[in-house]
């Protein structure tokens, strides 16, 4: 009797089953996860390799270690710079994001006439490109051509100038305002719209008021929407760069070079030909924005945000 190869047994399918289905996943993430080192890891890895050297005319590119950070910790154009978008944060956020919680109840409050309308124009000046918005109110903060002038004109006045040193910032947190409200309202009013609308009925038959809703229903429904919206704007104010680079034509005095972390660090790469130092300035700037974002979230859990 010839004996013949035995036949697979059910364990060893199974087994083969489950490697072929681990292989599965990792070819759908793989495309992503191959992009996200290209874009994202490499340039981050790069930035670091750049920040431990320092070019010299004399001797070349030589190995510095941590020479470039302990010169940024004491850099105090750095530091200046970082202390007007710390500013800009504690200010023009909270406006923001409170200005976004209004129109947002107010949309889903049922109570607003026109409330589809309402909310595309709302949300419409986030539609359009940072360069745009900032162009457009450069133009109506000018004081010799603009929208300023006209008034001084028209009426006799002398209104403060919008891109002087003392109000730049806050022409610029003007801009910002106007361009992310909407952007914000539509996570909250996002949030909003899952809310079980049997609560609301509830609460009516309790005799709840419409101020005791907001406050008892909707305003902790929105706990992870404000988080995540206050996660984004701590992000985007320590990223301040679009608006002082294009203000800056039409006010040199008021913005410098440094006026912020991120367009110090375009200065000293492109227009300083410092291009370690550079590296390390935008590095020292992402890890303080990591650890203040995390800070901020760490807070948010512990007090139920």
């Amino acid at each position: 009797m010839v004996a013949t190869p035995q036949a697979s047994t059910p364990s060893a399918w199974k087994a083969a089953s489950r490697g072929s289905r681990s292989w599965t996943g990792w070819r759908f993430v793989g495309p992503f996860m191959a992009v996200f080192a290209l874009v994202f890891l490499a340039p981050i890895g790069y930035s670091i390799h750049l920040s431990l050297f320092r070019t010299q005319l004399i001797g070349g590119t030589v190995f510095v270690g941590l020479d470039n950070y302990l010169k940024a910790l004491g850099d105090p154009q750095l530091w200046a710079a970082f202390g007007r978008v710390a500013l800009f944060l504690v200010v023009q956020v909270p406006i923001m994001l409170f200005l976004s919680l209004l129109m947002a109840l107010a949309i889903d409050s049922g109570r607003l006439y026109g409330a589809s309308f309402f909310r595309i124009s709302v949300f419409l000046p986030y539609a359009v490109p940072a360069v745009v918005a900032t162009l457009m109110w450069g133009f109506m903060y000018g004081t010799q051509f603009g929208l300023i002038a006209d008034v001084n004109e028209v009426l006799g006045l002398s209104l403060p100038d919008p891109l002087s040193p003392g109000l730049v910032l806050t022409s610029i947190g003007n801009i910002v305002t106007w361009e992310f409200v909407g952007y914000n309202m539509l996570i909250f009013y996002s949030a909003l719209r899952v809310v079980n609308p049997s609560l609301y009925e509830a609460a009516e038959m309790d005799g709840a008021s419409q101020l005791r809703i907001v406050w008892a229903i909707k305003l902790p429904a929105l706990r992870g929407a404000l988080m995540i919206a206050t996660i984004f704007s701590i992000i985007g104010s320590f990223q301040l760069f679009n608006e002082p680079s294009i203000l800056k034509s039409l006010a040199p005095n008021a913005i410098t070079t440094s006026f912020t972390p991120n367009l110090y660090a375009y200065s000293l790469s492109f227009a300083g030909q410092q291009f370690n130092y550079s590296a390390t300035v935008a590095i020292v700037m992402g890890l303080i924005t990591m650890i203040v974002a995390y800070v901020v979230q760490l807070r948010g859990a512990r007090k139920g945000l």
